[in-house]
């Protein structure tokens, strides 16, 4: 049977003609074996053609410019199909294989991508994002995985790697047959195989100008995007995000923020939120997405009133709806006891409850999650859900949920350039530390100072990004800190300047730092702990570490001590991480989510974006630019100075006297009602 050329210089000096992507590719770094120390995928590319059709050249551009050794790429006549794809499926030195038509272009970086997602996850055929243009984008979609798909928008399947032993072991699914791919995409889920999907683009597909296969089909939801106190901060950056994902799937957002009526300081005397209810209650709206309420109020009172209304999803991005008031137990024994009661040990830490009404504030939320029609509880991480079949009572209804991360924004670049422009030293190993509040107690900011400083030596330097009132505090030689950055863009930077990224908190429910630095190629070491073992894809994205002394910073010494696997990891930390954690990959699981509540109905179809979903991924010719103000700016002298002053008499946390004296003040401010 015939090759196309493997040899990159057969690929035009200017590209391929229409390519919807960003300038030339300049191939993307791959590491020689995979995470394992095992070989890649030997994958056959197999395209039917009889050496006339359009664009033919184009596509067989399209896989040399993989840069995938371990690929032949088959260029079989029209007749021979059947037969040439039964030859490759009997013989045993193929592991994969993926059908492109003649015509269709491979995106960069695909078959890695594809092939990583098969063998980290065993799948018996793996699907990614297909991107139909003409002189411009005109839609994203993704294979569903039940009904049937539109007749008016051909499923060629070249956006599909198939594992050649399970179609084998399948006995009966011929992607090459009369059928079709789809009925073998839809038969191997129906026998019980595993199907995976990837939010990345894989396949770009020529769909005349004008033709309306991008236009979404089904019914668009309308969504109240509920918060307490906005999109600022850790919780509120991952909940707009999620909104800006369900945007790009075609849904109506409606922006909610409890604070906007009443001010934080009233947090923990409020319950009623009239104004808001009532705007929530007659826009006609489908759900209600909320998350991190704790900023505006202490109950879920006003997910109880909604409920009977309108159906209810909350994102856990902390464990606040399950427990009497904090944000993490930590061990607490008192939820295990009997639940949560004046014996709390913690009621002056933030979100801070007086002691006297920890009890029934925990026994109303459980009334509201125990209800029939009560809220469905999102995990963002299998450790959250794992704590919220735990700590929930036996009624409510929990589910998962991807989290999305602006990966065009957060990715790799030429780590000297940005050394230079950053000003930090071109040949020292640096190490970062990230958070919204660095010296936060929950970040394990003691453990990991503690860590870094035993480390620290000629050749090493730090970067520390978030606020930090006391730099000094770290005790850390060659030490960078830059405070809060409030651009993702800028954010990005920081992070694809450094080496390793390094984390001593176990109390994250996922954790986003370590998912932007992978993003970026810089690997994360970490405490197997909490949502950082969903976060860091051990040995994959990072290195995950026993909690126990010693062992974080063992890891750092090691992965400092070598430069080969610290490449490795970062290599591999963005291909598995822009797979799973992408807008796209977020939108395919509420999507999920959706049809499987009832709220959309389960017709099949592909699951589809707009065109200005493909401006989320790097290789875009028009990139989204990414957010701003995402964090407080950096304070003053003097605020830092006071906030120090404060914690050096009265600790971080706050007294019941004080803040009711916070409460008067901003009730005297805004003509509230006093606490009853």
């Amino acid at each position: 049977m015939p090759d196309s050329p493997d040899d990159t210089a057969a690929v035009p000096a200017h590209g391929i003609a229409g390519w919807p992507l960003g300038g030339a590719d300049p191939g993307r770094p791959r590491p020689d074996s995979l995470p394992d120390g095992a070989p890649w995928p030997r994958i056959r590319v197999l395209t039917v053609a009889a050496g006339t059709e359009p664009r033919l050249s184009e596509t067989i551009a399209s896989v040399a410019r993989q840069r995938y050794p371990e690929s032949r790429h088959d260029l079989v006549p029209p007749g021979e199909a059947a037969r040439v794809a039964a030859a490759i499926l009997a013989d045993r030195a193929g592991d994969g294989l993926l059908f492109l038509r003649a015509g269709d272009l491979l995106a960069p970086g695909a078959l890695a991508a594809l092939a990583l997602e098969m063998a980290l996850t065993g799948a018996a055929a793996v699907a990614g994002l297909r991107v139909l243009f003409d002189r411009r984008v005109s839609a994203v979609d993704l294979p569903s995985l039940a009904g049937t798909e539109e007749a008016d928008i051909p499923f060629t399947g070249g956006e599909i790697l198939w594992s050649r032993r399970r179609l084998m072991e399948s006995g009966r699914l011929d992607p090459t047959g009369p059928l079709g791919p789809e009925a073998a995409w839809r038969g191997l889920s129906a026998l019980g195989a595993r199907v995976a999907r990837i939010g990345r683009p894989v396949l770009l597909q020529h769909a005349p100008t004008g033709d309306e296969r991008g236009r979404r089909t089904g019914r668009a939801l309308s969504i109240v995007a509920l918060t307490g106190t906005g999109y600022a901060g850790g919780a509120g950056i991952a909940q707009r995000r999620l909104g800006n994902a369900l945007m790009l799937a075609g849904h109506r957002i409606t922006d909610v923020t409890l604070s906007e009526e009443s001010p934080p300081a009233a947090a923990e005397w409020t319950d009623s939120f009239p104004v808001s209810e009532s705007a929530i209650l007659s826009g006609g709206h489908d759900l209600v997405l909320a998350g991190n309420l704790h900023g505006a109020t202490r109950t879920l009172g006003i997910l109880g009133r909604l409920s009977g209304h309108l159906p209810i999803a909350l994102v856990l991005h902390d464990l606040f709806p399950l427990t009497g008031r904090c944000a993490q137990p930590k061990g607490c024994p008192r939820i295990a006891a009997g639940g949560c009661d004046a014996a709390c040990p913690t009621p002056d830490e933030y979100p801070q409850l007086a002691r006297r009404r920890v009890a029934p504030v925990y026994a109303a939320k459980r009334a509201v999650l125990a209800r029939r029609r009560g809220p469905l509880l999102l995990a963002n991480s299998a450790w959250t859900l794992a704590q919220a079949r735990r700590l929930a009572p036996p009624e409510a209804a929990t589910a998962s949920v991807t989290l999305a991360f602006p990966t065009g924004v957060f990715r790799p670049a030429d780590r000297a350039a940005l050394r230079r422009e950053l000003g930090l030293p071109a040949d020292d190993v640096l190490i970062l530390i990230s958070a919204v509040i660095v010296d936060g107690p929950d970040k394990g900011f003691s453990d990991l100072a503690a860590t870094l400083r035993r480390v620290a030596r000629p050749g090493l330097g730090f970067v520390a990004i978030g606020r930090l009132d006391d730099p000094g505090r770290l005790g850390l030689p060659n030490l960078f800190a830059p405070g809060p950055i409030a651009e993702e863009a800028r954010l990005a930077a920081w992070y694809g300047a450094c080496d390793l990224h390094v984390t001593a908190s176990r109390l994250e429910t996922l954790g986003q730092t370590p998912i932007e630095a992978g993003l970026c190629g810089t690997p994360t070491i970490a405490y197997r702990a909490g949502g950082l073992t969903s976060a860091v894809i051990d040995g994959v994205s990072g290195r995950l570490v026993p909690d126990e002394p010693g062992a974080l910073a063992a890891a750092i010494e090691d992965l400092v001590a070598d430069g080969p696997a610290q490449a490795r990891l970062g290599a591999f930390a963005r291909i598995a991480l822009e797979n799973r954690f992408s807008p796209a990959s977020a939108a395919i699981s509420l999507d999920t989510l959706f049809r499987d509540s009832g709220l959309l109905p389960d017709t099949g179809g592909r699951l589809r974006f707009g065109a200005a979903m493909l401006g989320h991924f790097p290789d875009a010719a028009e990139r989204h630019p990414g957010a701003a103000g995402t964090v407080a700016p950096s304070t003053g002298r003097l605020v830092r100075a006071l906030r120090l002053a404060k914690q050096a008499v009265l600790g971080r946390n706050l007294p019941l006297p004080l803040r009711r004296c916070l409460y008067w003040a901003s009730a005297i401010r805004t003509g509230l009602r006093g606490p009853a």
